[in-house]
């Protein structure tokens, strides 16, 4: 694959940076940061309100975009793709309205709330605290020895769950989960399951069909993908989608309002109260060009290979400890490990100081530490503009990190 990190500003503008943290937040590419600096110097409107020729220009975009994130992820349609702040809005979007519409999915006590022990916490804590306010059981599933989920033990506890929120890859472990078995595995014994896909890890890195995976609603984020900050994508089934309550309620998602009564807008609109982040929702349709242009099957290959290299070169440094599995095709661009008797933040400190930007903490996955029996790691992540020698440089700084430590 052609060498990514030109096409980059911020690596112009600091040539010595080594970034490792592209699952936190992904560096922006020159075409999207044009692209939302050609809509504020260009066609700056408001959408579906003025008929002026920018506002209709605007409208067009944001509509087009739409179709491209609808053809992205094989949606049936564009009025399945919700546009949102982010994959955390998405997932509470999804919480709070299937609380309060009254159909034959609506949680009740006594009911099944289903997630997994290695969630982030967007698609943990909003689970969490729907099965406390309707007395439901929050039912977490765990993960074995090879930090994977046994799919016979896992249909079983399943089976009487009314919703299942899982990842499709692992923001700690890198872990992919076989996503499309799973569901169809989980259809055979509990056909009203509804099933919830977080997907800021994988639609950024990997093909994503939603049709073939069969899930019933799936989340990402922009920002994750090269887009900007602010926006997110819900894709949901039309079908569940046209009986949920608004989440949100304002302007222009209104179809009338009257002293009495308002009634609401149709897909997808009726969950997009107020005025969108019109330049993020452009800079996501620049993104997902991009990302067509370079080929998603060259993004899984690429980061494929960094992972087999990175693994390589740590697999011989005493002390290291790596959780998640060592297999680089059965893993997302993710690697989390620590340094014997040293902190993950004095690992990220002395390596920023050094320019090599790496993660330390939770990773907002308290549960799944806890379940490790650790109170924090350390974390590398790839995109399409590192290289190998980005590994090279992080390992010689972890090198640099033992011997200050000894």
């Amino acid at each position: 694959m052609k060498n990514h990190k030109k096409d980059f500003p911020i690596f112009q503008n600091n040539p010595d940076l080594i970034y490792l943290d592209s699952a936190a937040t992904s560096q922006k590419p020159r075409v999207v940061l044009d692209a939302i600096n050609e809509y504020y110097t260009s066609y700056n409107a408001n959408i579906k309100r003025g008929i002026y020729p920018i506002a209709e220009k605007a409208t067009a975009k944001v509509e087009e975009v739409r179709k491209k994130v609808a053809q992205f992820i094989n949606a049936k349609s564009k009025d399945e793709i919700i546009f949102v702040r982010n994959a955390t809005e998405a997932i509470n979007l999804v919480a709070y309205s299937l609380a309060s519409t009254s159909a034959s999915w609506r949680i009740s006590r006594g009911d099944t709330i289903a997630t997994t022990i290695m969630e982030h916490h967007s698609n943990f804590v909003p689970w969490q605290q729907l099965a406390i306010q309707k007395n439901a059981d929050f039912l977490v599933l765990d993960i074995d020895q090879n930090f994977k989920f046994q799919i016979s033990n896992f249909k079983y506890q399943i089976k009487n769950a009314k919703i299942l929120a899982i990842t499709h890859v692992s923001n700690v472990l890198g872990t992919i989960n076989p996503l499309k078995k799973m569901i169809n595995d989980l259809r055979t014994v509990n056909a009203d399951l509804i099933i919830l896909v977080d997907a800021a890890q994988s639609v950024p890195h990997m093909s994503v069909d939603v049709q073939d995976l069969d899930c019933d609603f799936l989340v990402f984020s922009g920002h994750k993908m090269m887009a900007a900050t602010g926006i997110g994508v819900l894709y949901g089934k039309k079908t569940l989608l046209s009986k949920m309550q608004p989440f949100l309620y304002g302007g222009e998602m209104i179809r009338e309002v009257t002293i009495q009564n308002t009634s609401f807008a149709k897909l997808p609109h009726k969950f997009e109260a107020g005025t969108p982040d019109i330049a993020g929702i452009v800079s996501l349709g620049a993104a997902i060009e991009y990302l067509n242009s370079t080929g998603i099957e060259n993004v899984l290959k690429h980061e494929i290979m960094l992972i087999k290299y990175a693994l390589e070169q740590l697999k011989n440094m005493q002390e290291l400890t790596i959780y998640g599995s060592t297999n680089a095709r059965k893993r997302g661009g993710v690697i989390s490990f620590n340094l014997k008797g040293i902190h993950p933040h004095d690992v990220a400190q002395i390596l920023g100081e050094m320019e090599i930007c790496i993660r330390a903490g939770h990773h907002c996955a308290m549960p799944l530490h806890n379940r490790l029996g650790i109170p924090a790691s350390a974390r590398i992540s790839f995109y399409i503009y590192n290289e190998e020698q980005d590994i090279d440089k992080f390992v010689n700084g972890l090198q640099k990190v033992q011997k200050m430590f000894r």
